[in-house]
């Protein structure tokens, strides 16, 4: 008797020291590191809604792939790169993700980079856009679904680089705004540049950064340009109230959030080329998320809530090409050079970098009284083929 039970016992542990891993085997975890509070808490927030109705469209309302169940694990990185990269190797060694997705900074993705390749664990970039992400900070478990400051810059160049054009930057003096005008500058053929101007990120008065600028430009003949790459707080279009116009200097930029494009409504006819406009993509996946987000939220769907549905769609597609297996080495094989449906249209992966390719819009400014935000009208697609995008990872 007493054996038995030793033996009953024994069975007993020897099962459950294997529930663990069962359970691992019928799930996905997949975990999510963005701001869901800090400087770009409604970047986060945005893509959290997208990535949840991108993985329940993705698998068709069932949030299975293969039979496996998804589980979301939510992290709060604040913003913070040091707490970002110890939130993800949590994730990847506590909480067995699979694989994970974000973060929203650029920052906090560089701090990140590394946990992926000590945990050889896959993590798709979604919204951060520093270059050096995919570029020479990059390393094998890194996918980019978000474009990076290269797309932004080369199609913004694309949409405002003209002969006899004077141009002058003004940029976060940090990875993101120098990122972007480092590919801006690289991208201008047929202008000239003639000033950079880099303000701290946390910047409400522009004064200072404005009169430079004006100095810089008020001379040159022709055409002249502000080219303005800004995220999170502050409102740099708050320069205009510097009578730009007595010197003939407009401004450009690229998309943005909806709320921050309030700004724009002041600046009817500015050109540049954005990441996304709810109202610019035609295809059903695209009407899919306008669709759904007017059914949870009562309004359209913002910048990044495509981005985080774009980053659904890229997994789930992966997942379902490996049958449901989320081994690193597995996806990898699967991921480069896939190419999968988003509310943009059709991305792939380069396999060079795992960055995506995809289109970008160049649009004008329209003053439209029904919208809270200056809309941008599409002047036309720019599709990934026109924009060489350089490799910068040194593959």
């Amino acid at each position: 008797m007493h054996k038995r039970t030793l033996l009953q016992a024994a069975l007993f542990s020897a099962m459950a020291a294997h529930l663990p891993a069962a359970l691992a085997q019928s799930e996905i975890r997949i975990a999510h590191v963005y701001s869901k509070t800090g400087p770009l808490e409604a970047y986060g927030k945005q893509t959290q809604a997208g990535l949840l109705m991108g993985l329940e469209y993705a698998t068709g309302g069932t949030m299975t792939v293969a039979g496996k169940k998804i589980v979301l694990i939510e992290k709060d990185d604040q913003g913070k790169p040091d707490l970002g990269k110890s939130l993800l190797a949590a994730a990847y060694s506590d909480d067995k993700a699979d694989l994970a997705i974000g973060p929203s900074s650029s920052g906090v993705a560089l701090a990140m980079l590394s946990v992926a390749e000590e945990y050889k664990k896959i993590l798709i970039v979604e919204p951060a856009v520093a270059d050096s992400i995919t570029g020479d900070k990059w390393n094998k478990y890194i996918f980019r679904t978000g474009r990076n400051s290269s797309q932004d810059a080369i199609s913004n160049a694309i949409a405002i680089d003209k002969p006899g054009v004077s141009i002058a930057t003004l940029a976060q003096d940090n990875a993101f705004g120098r990122d972007g005008v480092k590919a801006f500058k690289e991208s201008v053929k047929k202008g000239k540049l003639v000033h950079e101007e880099y303000l701290p990120a946390a910047t409400t008065d522009f004064t200072a950064g404005a009169q430079r600028l004006i100095d810089k430009l008020k001379d040159q003949p022709g055409k002249k340009v502000i080219w303005v790459v800004w995220a999170g707080s502050g409102n740099p279009f708050k320069i205009v109230d510097m009578d730009l116009k007595r010197y003939g200097i407009e401004i450009a930029t690229g998309g943005n959030i909806l709320p921050a494009m309030a700004a724009y409504k002041n600046l009817p006819g500015m050109e540049g080329a954005t990441y996304y406009y709810y109202a610019i993509p035609k295809n059903p996946v695209n009407e899919a998320l306008v669709s759904m987000n007017y059914k949870q939220f009562k309004a359209p769907p913002d910048f990044f809530t495509a981005g985080g549905f774009s980053a659904a769609m890229a997994a789930v597609t992966a997942l379902k090409k490996t049958n449901g297996d989320a081994k690193a080495n597995t996806l990898i094989k699967a991921m480069e050079g896939m190419s999968f449906d988003t509310p943009k249209g059709q991305m792939t992966f380069r396999k060079q970098d795992h960055q995506a390719m995809q289109s970008m819009y160049h649009f004008k400014i329209k003053n439209d009284p029904a919208f809270a935000w200056g809309v941008p009208e599409l002047v036309r697609e720019i599709k990934p083929e026109e924009m060489n995008v350089p490799v910068r990872n040194g593959r």
